[in-house]
């Protein structure tokens, strides 16, 4: 984005607004080389050589957050080996190099997490961030199954959580929160009790919704939604999830042991 010379930079540190139009007039800033003396001349930080006295200028680095409605048919990778579409296709406009928290699978939508800051991506994936996600299934679940899969949710967190029909219909929506999705878990869970799932979708990261963004279209965060996101993954004397002492982690979160087959031998 193109700004006015001063306003630069005064932004970097190296003079004020009316120390550097001093600069300018006095023939002390060069922009890609060439002598700038008027004090309406514009340039792009992130694209434009910038010296003030003989000096770079480089800015501090200011870290970009976004959040991204990803369709159905990106994956969540810089490049893909097999020619599908990416989520950075859909990042028009961004100069900034981000990467994505945590990822989303080809066939599924929903919410996603884009950023070039480092260490706040690494807080978010070491917590415990709640993940709540539809899901739109073959038929109906009885209450006894909402209860079970309920139970299987809630095995990684304090108390056991809610499933919840929000779309009603022959093929409903349903929606569960999720502390640790690990692998394909629920939607196997699903298919199990005779329910395969035909599509999902991420609603919320913690707190965080915006049911009016668009699928395709990104938006930048807020501080607030930042420090907060910050806050629900890392709880103030909570640390990322470990198991007891003396106890097995389960293979898959709350994954219940696979049928037996007709014809095996059975425990007497």
């Amino acid at each position: 984005m193109r700004e006015r010379l001063q306003k630069i930079i005064a932004r970097g540190g190296l003079a004020s607004r009316r120390h550097a139009e001093t600069l300018i007039l006095t023939g002390e800033v060069r922009v890609n080389g060439q002598v700038i003396t008027q004090l309406g001349a514009k340039a792009d930080p992130a694209a434009d050589v910038i010296e003030v006295s003989g000096r770079r200028l480089r800015l501090p680095v200011e870290h970009l957050y976004l959040l991204l409605n990803k369709p159905r048919g990106y994956v969540s990778t810089a490049a893909d080996p097999k020619g599908r579409r990416t989520v950075f296709h859909l990042l028009k406009g961004i100069r900034q190099r981000v990467f994505t928290v945590g990822r989303l699978p080809y066939d599924v939508e929903g919410l996603l997490l884009l950023t070039s800051d480092g260490a706040w991506a690494d807080a978010l994936l070491r917590g415990r961030l709640p993940q709540t996600y539809w899901f739109k299934i073959k038929g109906a679940l009885s209450e006894a199954e909402c209860e079970r899969l309920g139970r299987m949710a809630g095995r990684q967190q304090p108390e056991p959580q809610p499933v919840r029909r929000v779309k009603a219909g022959p093929n409903p929506w349903y929606e569960v929160t999720l502390v640790e999705p690990r692998g394909d878990w629920f939607r196997t869970a699903l298919f199990r009790l005779g329910h395969p799932v035909e599509k999902v979708r991420r609603v919320a990261l913690g707190s965080l919704r915006d049911p009016a963004l668009a699928p395709g279209h990104f938006r930048p965060l807020t501080d607030k939604e930042v420090e907060r996101l910050r806050r629900e993954a890392c709880p103030a004397g909570k640390t990322a999830f470990a198991p007891a002492a003396g106890k097995a982690r389960p293979r898959q979160v709350g994954l219940p042991p696979p049928a037996r087959r007709a014809g095996k031998r059975q425990a007497s």
